[in-house]
């Protein structure tokens, strides 16, 4: 039988369309805007002649931030911190989710913890408190300055738990009345149909490590083991002279700010860009389509 399509439904499906795609567009002119920028002249970037296009095209913006290396050595850097902080990060969450997904009548004081790590969300010890704890603990100028005051982001545990206790009871039970324990349950059955949830709060951890730059400022003492983040607003934003040659100073003369500062935002996102089409099919699935059957 094939299905006809009334006059209605096609106007509604034109609309539609034309709306998604509008809507499309317009998330997207921003980074091509900032692109364009990145690879036009600095005069023509000055003069504020860049709209979606390159305006005297050029990669001179690019070829000063990347030519030093320091650049490369923030970019290992920051590659090492994604390395340790978002698997660290990643483990701890769903141990601690997983417990708190649990209802009072399983986990006794399971409300009370659940307040106290929003609390610890909402308030904060403050910098210098924080920055004499790294210090006592011999953290300065290390990667793990950078990696454990965040391993344990309270944001991704909320979504983590609620994620965790929509899952059907059904399925838990059956692993209990087979014989499997707490933590088989968890990495057989709970982490399994929770994928897409995974995928999501594994990328709010990675995009956060990447984009931080303060804490890289804060407790590196040697500006070879900045991160990436921190080595752009360093060199690039505040254009700390110390760090730069007779002969790069010259060049840098003949870039406008607009045009770098392009180049670091589009860097800074560029990775991002890359990994969400692989996550992207997580995002499409269901919770835990076709698991509980009647």
């Amino acid at each position: 039988m094939i299905y006809q399509k009334s006059l209605g439904r096609k106007v509604f499906e034109a609309c539609n369309y034309t709306f998604l795609a509008i809507l499309t567009f317009l998330c997207f002119m921003p980074m091509l805007q900032v692109l364009a920028v990145s690879l036009s002249s600095s005069t023509a970037a000055q003069a504020g002649k860049v709209v979606l296009w390159p305006v005297e095209f050029t990669f001179k913006a690019y070829s000063f931030v990347a030519a030093k290396p320091e650049f490369l050595l923030s970019l290992l850097m920051t590659g090492y911190r994604e390395l340790l902080a978002v698997p660290i990060s990643m483990l701890l969450t769903v141990l601690l989710a997983y417990p708190l997904s649990k209802e009072s009548s399983e986990f006794r004081f399971r409300t009370l913890y659940v307040w106290i790590f929003v609390f610890t969300m909402l308030f904060q010890g403050g910098l210098i408190p924080t920055y004499i704890l790294i210090q006592k603990l011999g953290l300065l100028n290390s990667v793990w300055s950078l990696v454990l005051p965040h391993a344990v982001p309270i944001f991704n545990v909320i979504l983590l738990l609620n994620f965790f206790r929509g899952i059907p009871k059904e399925l838990l039970e059956a692993a209990y009345i087979d014989g499997a324990s707490h933590m088989q349950t968890m990495w057989r059955i709970v982490l399994p149909v929770s994928v897409p949830a995974i995928a999501t709060v594994g990328l709010f951890t990675a995009v956060s490590h990447w984009n931080a730059w303060f804490d890289g400022i804060i407790y590196m003492n040697d500006t070879n083991r900045y991160p990436l983040s921190s080595y752009l607003q360093t060199v690039i934003v505040q254009r700390d002279l110390s760090t730069i040659s007779a002969s790069e100073l010259a060049e840098l003369d003949n870039i406008s700010d607009r045009t770098v500062r392009a180049a670091q935002v589009f860097l800074g996102a560029l990775p991002i860009l890359l990994v969400y089409p692989f996550l992207q099919r997580y995002f499409m699935k269901g919770i835990v389509m076709g698991s509980v059957k009647e």
